[in-house]
């Protein structure tokens, strides 16, 4: 192995430390995993150390030496084994022992130990004693373990359960019989577990075996008939079992002995690291330790240095410790990815670094870096087709405009040509990359790859390319036919189209393609280049429209699934915007359409489109002579010139047409908002605008009645002045019989306030309807007409005076109610007298709650209620009877107190009612707001809206 590379992919990561003080013993085993590191003494104390390896805590697990541990994953168990003394004295007690580092219990010293989930003695009478030199412990399905502990003698006592419940099961396995008793010793073990199949190895200095656990009773099987000694085996990754020998290092699968690498000298130590072998090898001439990390998969060691006699070796928080025999720890780690890679780009070991990214599953973009570095590289070299090789391998992750940009020039054209037909393979090609790749064809003169690339039969081209692109090029560089070739092998009629009206001016062609198209393509086609077909075929291309959005047909005489055949037709409003230089042109397809389809889906939008057309004071009327032009000839000039001068010489012409076209529209207001449905043809809110930037009165009142706006109607009444149509209009609308608005009067009350002149007359009557619907208090139509200089008091004064009149039948009532509830209050008071001044006497015989004869103990209330206080509950103070309805009481007095310290509550009733002072007044009357103290300040502070004076 010494023509293998050395790198130094590992580091330490800080200087060598040293066990804490609190391992005072001699280092027997060590175990890690769940974040701590565990360290096992000859003197029976096991310490567990922290990330920093400080200590963390520490107990005596066992009396005499602690032989072996291992720390479980899926739970904080920590299982060991050693000696504990047996009573009474003899021969030491070899035990193994669970611990729950969860968990923890008191103990009379001032130190706290986990608590032990079991102990267990390993040997016994069916398990005769040896010498334990290896123990391995597998996890299965919680909570059952399995620990294997290899003897000298060959054997192999398994111990299988739940050790927390003593639900365990003990057997022993036996490797094959060696002639030399020193052959015997288990020296390594390992567990292969793969779905359903567990699978134990079993190493002796002269054999390696596997135990089939999953058969009754386990089979045994010889992989190889050399093994090794203690401490060199170690299990991979990929759970092959790794035997380390003073030549070499083999690997052995279920099957027998795989690959072998000869790395020469004794190992002291093997263990599996990430994708690392990890070994301590002992130099037999210096004597020395070199501890060696080997990638096996780019057969390179990623790390070697000398160190002193390593006790132990474990992996934790992703570093490796060697601990030494005098105590002092090596941290080493591995370095980054980026670290590791700037190291052989410094050497230039491009073809390392790639196998090294490709080896540890690096992401495709780290690769693709490293790739791009290479290709820099060769292309520095100027080996540009190996460099070229290189960036192919970064398409999809390197951006190509880097890779572009250096193979601009023209020597290395092949070279581009390449990464670019690379680039449109992959699908990963834009509309530049199209381009530039078509040009470099053109530059070569490469007539057959160019063919080969437009017309490839064999389907290269196709969703490799944009399309659009190519055909763009093609047009560009004067291939008509090979852009319209592509045009109409990708269905892209709009640029067929696009060529032949802009380039060839075939424009009845152009029509014709478009009529042998399907409804749909047509529709798209029209709806992108119908402008030009209308400036130049406008009668032709009106009628296409109209045979796309009929059919050809009378939709309005097909019943049959009638919704169903005009919803896969297109839409005339998906044409509007080719008319935009031609509303005439609209107009007239619209009006056609309508006449024709009497329910379209789209006749909402079309109506729309119609009233913005028919209202529209802008709008050019000229001449549909020029539809006809093409037809008739000479003609056609002659008559739309006389349509234009008629239209420019006379302005009364235009006002003519202005009303026609008011009466169109005034008509399909009407028409397509029929009486008995609820919601127009229409979007109303539309039309309402237009009729008012139009100034288009008679719509809009129609509008205005139909929407119910009636406020709106009587503002245009406002706006004229016309106070016997404002007045008749009210009429009409406010009934609420009828289902009017009453609150129209309160408006019309309102512009006579603010109107500044006499409406005497007008106001009596509006008084007479606010009066006989109580719309309004008398103190605010007092302040609404005081607005009006030239009202005089007689205006009202019938009104105020039968308004005074039920007031004072009002006051003559409440006077009445307050009597009785002065008189309601004095017998009250007067009862409330007697019992605090006067003896009751309970005379009652039953008791209230069961009915049966009162006796003694009784209890006695106020109110006269008797029980027996067996009939009443613990600290019973309030009778039972008559609790539910204090407790009433005290709870509606609580919600009014609550409701006046929320002032929103208040004021909500206050502005909904009809008399705000009423509702003040209501809320004085239940003693709610009595104290100014309980008032909430918002009252205090708006009450001057509602009282109208000083408290």
């Amino acid at each position: 192995m010494y023509q293998w590379k050395k790198f130094e992919f590992f580091e330490e990561k800080a200087p060598s430390a040293v066990l804490p003080e609190e391992v005072s013993g001699t280092i027997t085993c060590c175990t890690s995993g769940r974040g701590s590191v565990s360290v096992g003494c000859d003197d029976g104390s096991v310490s567990v150390l922290d990330r920093g390896l400080r200590f963390s805590h520490g107990f005596r697990a066992h009396a005499g030496p602690v032989l072996f541990l291992q720390q479980l994953k899926q739970r904080n168990y920590l299982v060991t084994v050693g000696e504990d003394e047996a009573t009474p004295p003899q021969s030491p007690v070899v035990c193994l022992k669970v611990f729950d580092l969860d968990k923890t219990e008191a103990e009379s010293s001032s130190e706290t130990s986990p608590v032990c989930v079991q102990i267990m003695r390993i040997f016994t009478n069916q398990f005769p004693e040896a010498k334990i030199t290896s123990f391995l412990v597998l996890e299965e399905a919680p909570p059952i373990l399995l620990v294997a502990i290899g003897l000298d003698n060959g054997c192999i006592y398994c111990i299988k359960g739940d050790f927390a419940r003593e639900r365990i099961n003990r057997f022993k396995l036996e490797v094959e019989n060696v002639s030399e008793k020193g052959q015997l010793a288990i020296t390594g073990l390992g567990f292969r577990v793969e779905g359903q199949a567990l699978q134990l190895f079993a190493v002796t200095p002269a054999s390696v075996s596997l135990f089939s656990l999953h058969d009754q009773p386990p089979k045994r099987q010889t992989l190889d008939q050399i093994g090794c000694e203690t401490n060199g085996v170690t299990m991979s990754d990929r759970l092959d079992l790794i035997v380390g020998r003073p030549e070499a290092v083999y690997f052995y699968e279920v099957d027998g002995r795989g690959p072998c690498w000869a790395f020469e000298g004794e190992k002291k130590f093997l263990s599996w690291f990430r994708s690392y072998l990890l070994c301590v090898i002992t130099d037999q001439r210096s004597g020395k330790d070199t501890f060696n990390v080997y990638d096996l998969k780019n057969r390179l060691i990623a790390h070697s240095m000398t160190v002193g006699d390593v006790m132990q070796m474990l992996c934790e928080w992703g570093s490796i410790f060697l601990i030494m025999r005098n105590k002092r720890v090596l941290c080493i780690g591995e370095k980054d990815m980026e670290s590791k890679l700037d190291l052989l780009f410094k050497k230039n070991l491009y073809t390392v670094a790639i196998n090294l990214v490709q080896s540890q599953q690096a992401d495709a973009a780290a690769t693709a870096e490293v790739l791009r570095k290479y290709g820099d590289h060769l292309y520095g070299k100027q080996d540009y087709d190996e460099a070229m090789a290189q960036y192919i391998h970064t398409i999809g992750h390197l951006e190509p405009s880097y890779v572009i940009q250096k193979f601009l020039d023209a020597q290395r054209i092949y070279n581009l040509t390449n990464y670019l037909e690379k680039l449109h393979e992959r699908g990963l090609a834009s509309k530049d990359h199209t381009t530039l790749l078509l040009n470099c064809y053109t530059k070569l003169k490469d007539v057959e790859k160019l063919n080969q690339f437009i017309r490839g039969e064999d389907g290269i081209g196709e969703h490799k390319f944009d399309v659009e692109t190519a055909i763009k090029v093609c047009r560009a560089a004067g291939y008509h036919e090979h852009a319209m070739y592509v045009a109409k092998k990708f269905g892209r009629h709009e640029w067929y189209l696009k060529i032949l009206l802009e380039d060839l001016g075939s424009y009845q062609e152009a029509l014709q393609y478009i009529s042998s198209l399907d409804p749909s393509q047509a529709g798209m086609t029209v709806n992108q280049y119908g402008k030009i077909l209308v400036e130049h075929r406008p009668f032709e291309t009106t009628e296409i429209l109209l045979g796309l959005c009929t059919a050809g047909q009378d939709s309005s005489k097909k019943r049959t699934s009638n919704d169903t055949y005009l919803s896969i037709l297109p839409s005339p409003v998906d044409f509007a915007d080719i008319f935009i230089h031609n509303p005439q042109a609209h107009l007239n397809f619209l009006e056609k359409y309508v006449a024709r389809v009497k329910d379209s889906p789209a006749q909402v939008e079309i109506h729309n489109t119609l009233l913005d057309l028919y209202l529209s004071d802008n709008f050019d009327f000229t001449s549909m002579s020029q539809d006809n032009g093409n037809a008739e000839g000479a003609n056609v000039s002659s008559a739309e010139s006389k349509g234009k001068s008629s239209v420019e010489s006379s302005n009364k012409d235009k006002e003519r047409d202005r009303l026609e076209r008011f009466n169109k529209g005034l008509r399909l207001l009407k028409s397509a908002w029929p009486s008995d449905t609820e919601h127009p043809l229409y979007d109303d809110d539309h039309a309402v605008v237009l009729c008012a930037r139009n100034a288009f009165n008679d719509g809009l009142l129609f509008l205005y009645e139909k929407k119910k706006l009636y406020k709106e109607v009587i503002g245009c009444y406002k706006n004229a002045h016309d106070h016997d149509g404002l007045i008749a209009c009210c009429k009409q609308l406010g009934d609420s019989s009828k289902g009017g608005d009453p609150s129209l009067w309160k408006d019309v009350l309102n512009y006579f306030g603010d109107l500044g002149e006499d409406c005497s007359k007008e106001v009596k009557e509006v008084l007479t309807y606010i009066e006989r619907d109580d719309l309004l208090p008398p103190i605010v139509v007092l302040q609404i007409l005081s607005r009006n200089p030239c009202l005089t008091l007689s205006v009202v004064k019938d009104y105020i005076a039968r308004k005074l009149e039920e007031e004072s039948k009002l006051i003559e009532d409440d006077r009445k109610a307050i009597e009785k509830y002065q008189e309601d209050t004095s017998i009250m008071r007067k009862e409330i007298q007697d019992l605090r001044t006067n003896a009751r006497i309970f005379q009652l015989s039953k008791c209230t709650a069961c009915t049966f004869t009162l006796d003694l103990p009784a209890v006695h209330f106020m109110c006269m209620h008797s029980f027996h206080q067996r009939c009443l509950g613990d600290n019973e103070k309030e009778c039972p009877e008559c609790a539910p309805e204090y407790r009433s009481v005290l709870e509606t007095k609580r919600r009014l107190e609550q409701s006046v310290r929320d002032p929103s509550q208040f004021f909500q009733q206050v502005r909904n009612s009809k008399d705000g002072f009423s509702v003040i007044a209501d809320y004085f009357g239940k003693g709610t707001v009595s104290k100014t103290r309980d008032v909430h300040p918002e009252l205090l502070h708006d009450s001057g809206s509602f009282g109208g004076g000083g408290a």
